[in-house]
């Protein structure tokens, strides 16, 4: 069993490893593997560029929500939906460097008629729901239900629909349990389960896609986590996919982070991430643990 102290810190790898694979996907965002390997052989740097243009080290709207809902949760000391609505607003407000189609429609449906869920549509499987979810399963450590509950109710604000929601669930239980020291064959578990519940997330026999289409994105995080033996490898791996990089990057970050731990993530990359974004992440991870009901009732 896993200590106070070590649980905090693989809560810090999760937050840190989605901002890290964030910041590295986003060069290769809507570039397939060919383009990838023509410019870069093998994209492993955090260089910044891409399609937005990125300054070495910046992230992306999969960082800044998360962040978003973090501050949220810690302003008020508990899970707050109102709260992080609003922190939505307020960021897409700033003029942010990347918005989803449907994370922008959600919010500004939240904005005009103060509806904090999204009513059910067929096309919003997309991933915007899950890249962002980490806090909701931060806060909610040692409860399943509550995490079941958080992680739905932050991606309705934008996505409602069954395969976002089961994502996030399989994405949160998998944190969780890699927090707890898991090891690979319980977290591929928790896939077969989501697999057996949705069969269309099935990766055994990956085909490649990496869209923004949620069933694509899990599928190329979970083929990179279980085909390579390190924090690193599967980042590279995911983001050389191209695609939605930064978001598979981000996703696959956060698991892999929490799997692996902080040692496990390489300096090169911790340093030329952001430096107020690497340091407010790891301190929002350090407070969201804290309050979750694991370190409120530590188990014996």
């Amino acid at each position: 069993m896993l200590t106070d102290n070590e649980i905090l810190s693989r809560g810090k790898a999760a937050f840190l490893g989605l901002a890290i694979g964030d910041a590295l996907g986003a060069t290769t965002e809507f570039m397939n593997p060919r383009e990838i390997a023509a410019q870069y052989k093998v994209h492993k740097k955090i260089r910044g560029g891409g399609w937005l243009g990125l300054k070495p080290g910046c992230v992306t709207d999969d960082t800044e929500m998360s962040v978003a809902m973090a501050r949220a949760i810690i302003d008020a000391g508990d899970w707050n939906l109102p709260g992080i609505a609003d922190n939505f607003v307020a960021w897409m407000r700033g003029k942010p460097i990347d918005i989803g189609s449907t994370c922008r429609k959600g919010i500004r449906n939240y904005m005009r008629q103060g509806v904090i869920e999204a009513p059910y549509n067929e096309w919003d499987a997309g991933n915007g729901g899950l890249m962002r979810m980490l806090p909701a399963a931060l806060f909610s450590l040692g409860d399943d239900a509550l995490m079941q509950r958080c992680v739905i109710e932050q991606s309705r604000i934008t996505h409602n629909h069954p395969l976002s929601d089961s994502a996030c669930i399989t994405v949160g239980r998998m944190v969780h349990q890699a927090m707890f020291g898991a090891d690979r064959f319980e977290l591929h578990a928790i896939t077969r389960d989501l697999v057996e519940q949705h069969p269309n997330f099935q990766f055994n026999n990956y085909k490649g896609n990496a869209s923004g289409y949620v069933v694509d994105t899990l599928q190329t995080v979970f083929h990179y986590l279980f085909t390579t033996a390190s924090f690193e490898e599967c980042l590279v791996g995911v983001v050389n996919q191209g695609g939605d990089a930064d978001t598979t990057g981000a996703i696959a970050g956060m698991i892999a982070g929490a799997f692996y731990g902080l040692d496990a993530i390489p300096e090169r990359w911790v340093r030329k991430l952001n430096v107020e974004v690497r340091q407010e992440v790891l301190d929002l991870a350090e407070r969201l643990v804290r309050l979750s009901p694991r370190m409120q009732s530590p188990l014996k």
